[in-house]
């Protein structure tokens, strides 16, 4: 009979080890299979996504200072200024492309919305290069006229679009790239590490081309064409993502931990009277299933910092506020039955229950000390 047993499960164990042990999910939702999916299959689409990207980004961030100064005539310093304030918000944006892939879109749209927006925004800086009527007019001598604020508004949107759509990918491609290997799986984790490798060479290689052969386009053969082939690029990284769709591994978003570091500073300046307990047992905390962000560990809470633990020290109106929503939901459940006024014998089967309503309500915002 034990042979039997060990025979029936055979299968069983083997069809659970076809797939990945991470939740990852393949591009129609059903579990992901590892013969199938992911790992270095997955990874020539990413990385070539990736070094085309970056060959269009490095394109225009590159040269942009000489192409305002010697094409649309602005001064130095406010070239230089302008220029340092735009990749400054390339490097801020990658916040608003973490937040909507952790918490609403997943890695793959976030990515596939962004490189959308990022295309749109090169096709205008093209055009603002490409068009006469999009820039001024060519210096007569030492007379140069200086673009029309029509002008340098098309200008300035196309690199500002440029720069939310980088923003997006850049937060999103490189952790999309390690969920295509199994953490479960050793033989997967010890391969994310020369993925990244890769990755970086990828990034490298775009940025090489682009400020070598790119640059020397734009200035001894003509801006249109040097906007124009980062464009072109940029066409290819995106059509690179979306051919590698069915070999790609998703994970499901599961939240920001942007958005809970932004909770915890509102309530903490919220509550700023309120005096931290010394015992950080007393602090209110989630159940274990909902304090951490599902594929994180956990932290241990430390005396670091403790100006944030009053983001969980229970107030008496929040104490006040548990036990109104526990008599409003008593007089409902009555009212529900029509028992308002009449005593209501409750068999000792449903203490249990009621224990349990008791608890769903409030432990959707408070920690009950245990009764003595």
């Amino acid at each position: 009979m034990g042979s039997i047993d060990i025979d029936d499960d055979t299968p069983l164990l083997e069809q659970g080890a076809q797939y990945t042990g991470d939740g990852s999910v393949h591009y129609r939702g059903g579990p992901a299979l590892k013969k199938d999916t992911g790992n270095w299959r997955a990874c020539p689409f990413i990385l070539g996504n990736e070094c085309c990207e970056r060959l269009a980004f490095f394109g225009i961030a590159t040269n942009i200072v000489t192409y305002l100064t010697t094409k649309l005539h602005e001064g130095n310093v406010s070239a230089a200024n302008n220029v340092s304030i735009w990749l400054g918000t390339c490097y801020l944006t990658p916040l608003i492309g973490a937040v909507l892939a952790d918490g609403y879109w997943g890695r793959y749209w976030t990515i596939a919305v962004f490189s959308m927006i990022y295309f749109i925004g090169m096709c205008t800086l093209t055009l603002s290069a490409s068009l006469p009527a999009l820039k001024p007019a060519e210096c007569l001598g030492s007379v140069c006229p200086s673009a029309t604020p029509a002008q340098f508004a098309v200008f300035y949107f196309g690199l500002y679009v440029f720069a939310l759509g980088a923003g997006g990918v850049k937060a999103c491609v490189p952790s999309f790239g390690a969920d295509q290997f199994d953490v479960t799986d050793p033989e997967e984790r010890a391969k994310k590490g020369s993925f990244f490798n890769w990755y970086y060479f990828s990034i490298y290689l775009g940025a090489i081309v682009s400020t070598s052969l790119v640059v020397w386009i734009q200035d001894n053969v003509g801006w249109g064409l040097g906007f124009g082939i980062p464009t072109l690029f940029m066409a290819l990284s995106v059509v690179c993502f979306f051919i590698g769709t069915p070999l790609y591994r998703f994970q499901k978003p599961v939240g920001s931990p942007v958005t809970r570091i932004c909770q915890v500073l509102c309530a903490s300046v919220r509550k700023w009277k309120l005096v931290v307990p010394e015992d950080s047992s007393l602090l209110y905390e989630m159940p274990d299933k909902r304090s951490a962000v599902k594929g994180s560990r956990k932290l241990v809470h430390s005396n670091d910092l403790r100006c944030l633990d009053r983001a969980a020290t229970v107030s008496d109106y929040e104490s006040k506020s548990a036990a109104a929503v526990l008599e409003i939901m008593r007089l409902q459940l009555a009212r529900d039955l029509d028992l308002v006024n009449e005593p209501v014998a409750v068999p000792l089967t449903g203490i249990g229950f009621l224990n349990m309503l008791v608890y769903v309500v409030a432990a959707k915002r408070y920690r009950q000390k245990k009764a003595c």
